[in-house]
């Protein structure tokens, strides 16, 4: 599967030309049609290249155990990582097992609630619930700074995982404290284009056909460095202007050397990752003086 160059009809309302004639590349997958759509209502021309998919995990019925220790009563806290962990969660619980899904809920709400940023906010939101704690800022260092403060000894602490990310570092505060804790990975990702397509990403990135490349996951970030030698993929990205959804996914590209040229300053989402990068593209182009 190679990139694919959306079709170019722009909106004929005001501000909707500001990226005409602008390449951008986006790895986006979940919200592909969406993402596309805001970059195309402004003139970009949208090169699709989803590096990776989000698929749910292998063996159900580790995520139902751990859905009945929540229903159970089992939890104290919920740590909350990504808004698609607990969508996952209740699709599995509605697939598998429904009659699971009116305890669970009920246990939710009663649990404390602590949210890595905005997402797993807005996912409660949609089940009528909010966070208790949102974390400090939208990373796990965030969440430990969030908890540092608090008395975790003896409380059983439940952690939605990035993917299959184990989370180290926040598991190993989280004991450190006296907490218990109990994972659950109700998602996990995998490869969506191909090797050739990325092989082609990165070669139009070099010869300097591609104005911008957006990246909305940590996951985007890893797959395109694991797919080849990390010099090679530094190169491509360096002759273009590369746009990070928010600060967890800059992270992720500062480990690797990016420099990150636009990220909206808060609410980390498409629409305003679409303001940023199209302000940033504008700040490229100006004649230096």
């Amino acid at each position: 599967m190679s990139g694919t160059e959306a079709d170019g009809r722009t909106d004929p309302r005001p501000g909707s030309e500001l990226l005409a004639g602008r390449r951008i590349a986006i790895a986006e997958s979940r919200e592909l049609d969406v993402f596309a759509a805001l970059l195309q209502r402004r003139g970009a021309q949208v090169l699709r290249y989803p590096l990776v998919q989000i698929i749910d995990a292998p063996d159900p019925g580790e995520v139902l155990q751990w859905a009945h220790r929540l229903a159970a009563g089992g939890l104290d806290d919920l740590i909350l990582l990504t808004g698609e962990g607990l969508r996952r969660l209740r699709l599995c619980i509605e697939r598998h097992e429904p009659a699971l899904l009116g305890p669970f809920l009920a246990a939710l709400s009663a649990v404390r609630k602590i949210t890595r940023g905005p997402k797993p906010a807005r996912a409660l939101r949609e089940l009528g619930l909010s966070a208790d704690l949102p974390a400090a800022e939208p990373t796990s260092a965030g969440v430990m700074r969030t908890l540092s403060p608090l008395s975790l000894s003896g409380r059983r602490i439940g952690l939605q995982l990035f993917g299959e990310d184990p989370s180290e570092a926040l598991v190993s505060f989280l004991h450190g404290a006296g907490a218990e804790v109990f994972t659950v990975a109700p998602y996990r990702y995998v490869d969506a284009v191909s090797d050739t397509a990325v092989d082609e990403l990165l070669e139009r990135m070099r010869h300097g056909e591609i104005d911008a490349i957006a990246f909305t996951s940590k996951a985007q970030v890893q797959r395109l460095f694991r797919s080849r030698d990390a010099e090679s993929v530094r190169s491509a990205l360096a002759a273009s202007n590369v746009a990070a959804v928010g600060p967890l996914v800059a992270a992720a590209l500062a480990e690797h050397g990016v420099t990150v040229k636009a990220m909206p300053e808060s609410s980390w989402f498409m629409k305003p990752l679409t303001a940023a990068l199209t302000e940033a593209l504008a700040q490229a182009s100006m004649p230096q003086s």
